[in-house]
């Protein structure tokens, strides 16, 4: 008689890549690292607990290190940065009235939005490289690190208006650091997906390159930062003591969004799940990155 086979939580792959450069002070992480075959590119409870555990390692390692300021570059080796949030765990959520699993989900997102953002006490820069959309909660994860390299043709804004929802894992928080709150409130409820090039003319995106040199971009910003390590440590610390972000702050604008989330009708849910079928038909297609506008139904 075969026996059920018990595959431990240590023996899952992780679905992040951490890659460390010790003589350059610069940390790789990598999300979608080793996806299954028609592996959907969200941020699935699996993909946020291994980003945490990424973050405890950088912070474990960069404590230990006599040098100063480091670098984190976020990027994803899927053909899109990351649609967002995991919406077919939200609709079943939602469905049966679970306020609890939902807010568990919630608070993980933004501690791990929160982690990017003040990781290692300000010794670390971090960096978002997008090599394809960035929709939803992918958005929130590139605004909440400090600089922003988009490659020509990608785009990135807010779809969850389409379903009567807002985004509420940091992206008010993150985005009125970069443009007013009033432009802020208008792409949270306009459902539009941005080109890079109008987001960085915006003062949003911080540079723009060509295909296929997001990479290269941020290796060579890190050399140039290398020259001024100290203004741009100094520089992290002035900006939140200006301008902070509170970790409060934003577990009370999604607990504000969980309650929202159960607010939805039927129709709103439909609508998500017209959505979730529309990107698995696009994970089923790997290797094609349609329009925005086409993920988005």
């Amino acid at each position: 008689m075969n026996m059920p086979i018990r595959i431990h939580a240590d023996q899952v792959p992780s679905l992040v890549r951490h890659a460390a450069e010790p003589e350059r002070g610069t940390h790789w992480c990598q999300m979608h690292a080793g996806a299954p075959e028609f592996y959907h590119p969200c941020f699935s409870p699996r993909l946020l607990r291994d980003l945490k555990r990424v973050q405890e390692e950088i912070r474990h390692e960069v404590a230990s290190s006599p040098a100063g300021l480091q670098h984190l570059v976020l990027t994803s080796e899927s053909d899109v940065f990351n649609l967002g949030g995991d919406l077919s765990l939200f609709a079943r959520l939602i469905r049966t009235g679970n306020r609890a699993a939902l807010l568990d989900y919630a608070r993980l997102c933004v501690e791990v939005a929160y982690n990017f953002h003040r990781l290692c006490e300000d010794r670390v820069h971090s960096i978002a490289v997008i090599e394809g959309d960035a929709l939803g909660g992918g958005f929130e994860a590139a605004l909440c690190c400090h600089t922003i390299i988009a490659e020509e043709g990608t785009g990135m804004g807010f779809p969850e208006v389409l379903f009567d929802l807002f985004p509420g894992m940091g992206a008010y928080t993150f985005l009125t650091r970069r443009v007013s709150a009033v432009q802020a409130e208008r792409m949270m409820l306009d459902a539009r997906v941005y080109p890079v090039e109008e987001l960085a003319a915006m003062g949003i995106v911080d540079m723009v390159v060509p295909k296929g040199e997001g990479r290269l971009a941020a290796q060579a910003l890190i050399k140039r930062h290398g020259r001024m390590r100290n203004a741009l440590q100094a520089l992290n610390t002035i900006r939140h003591a200006c301008n902070p972000v509170r970790l409060d702050e934003l577990l009370e604008i999604t607990t504000e969004w969980v309650d929202a989330a159960l607010r939805l009708d039927d129709r709103a849910l439909r609508t998500m799940e017209r959505l979730i079928r529309a990107q698995q038909r696009r994970a089923a297609a790997p290797g094609t990155q349609p329009a925005a506008s086409t993920v988005l139904g």
